[in-house]
């Protein structure tokens, strides 16, 4: 079980390690902190920029943490969160499928969010 926690954790870190770098540095391809402002002030986020900073490093953060094993529980449950927000604010009115823009793939990450929840990092951790 524990081997099976890891691979979860490293799956989801690597996910949100990659997307918080996209949205705070613009590496990968991503947008950088001021276009993902801009998405974020088109999506109707006040004030943006600020918004645009608690995204980016939740993702960022809270991969890095799940990475580790360090708080794991806490990271789980920001990435929970941020899914959630995700999916209601843009992915539910197109429906479930993500060919049509819908909330499957927040649906997957929510449901290995809430499984390192409830189980924690397991034993392959930085911290007990």
């Amino acid at each position: 079980m524990d081997l099976a926690l890891l691979v979860l954790r490293i799956c989801l870190a690597v996910v949100f390690l990659g997307h918080g770098l996209q949205a705070a540095f613009g590496i990968f391809g991503g947008p950088g902190i001021n276009g993902f402002s801009q998405m974020l002030a088109g999506l109707g986020f006040k004030p943006a920029l600020f918004w645009a900073y608690i995204g980016a490093y939740t993702e960022l953060i809270s991969g890095l943490l799940l990475l580790v094993g360090l708080f794991t529980r806490l990271a789980a449950a920001l990435i929970l969160i941020f899914m959630l927000v995700a999916a209601l604010t843009v992915h539910v009115s197109k429906g479930f499928f993500i060919q049509s823009g819908g909330f499957e793939y927040n649906f997957v990450l929510s449901c290995v969010s809430i499984a390192l929840i409830m189980l924690g990092a397991g034993k392959f951790r930085l911290r007990r």
